[in-house]
């Protein structure tokens, strides 16, 4: 049986609601992979992957995300903390175009010393690629879900 594994495009802002929505998506599909995959090793003698493959990339306007200076009141969801803690759950990658980091002012050290910048403000746990991560992700197969 063949499956798709779901790449979750996110291009809308963190204020945006889509940006909540997607991590919500992301958390649910997760968790209930989870729980599927758990049923399997309970009923079966294969050992399942406990982690379902999902790829994420932040582009455009989402590259915001990964910048470890936006400040959140307290009355708000910190969504950058949020994916942080999912990543770190779930052990995943969290890709953020570098081109559309860059125009935005967020940047790692590498490309900070590259580019002469003053320092870096990229949030840890996410890393700076280019758009080829992005085409290999949808090279394979996948299920694409823009948010």
């Amino acid at each position: 049986m063949t499956t798709t594994t779901p790449l979750l495009l996110i291009t809308a802002d963190p204020s945006h609601p889509l940006a909540h929505i997607a991590l919500r998506y992301a958390r649910t599909y997760l968790q209930t992979t989870e729980i599927n995959n758990h049923d399997k090793t309970d009923n079966s003698d294969h050992h399942a992957d406990p982690h379902a493959p999902l790829n994420i990339f932040f582009y455009a306007d989402a590259a915001n995300t990964a910048n470890r200076l936006r400040w959140q009141s307290a009355d708000q969801m910190n969504i950058t903390q949020e994916w942080q803690k999912l990543a770190k759950q779930y052990q995943l990658t969290l890709p953020v175009c570098v081109s559309t980091a860059l125009s935005r002012g967020i940047s790692d050290s590498e490309n900070s010393t590259r580019h002469q910048l003053d320092s870096e403000n990229l949030a840890a746990g996410f890393k700076l690629v280019g758009l080829s991560e992005l085409a290999m992700m949808m090279q394979s197969d996948c299920r694409l879900i823009q948010f």
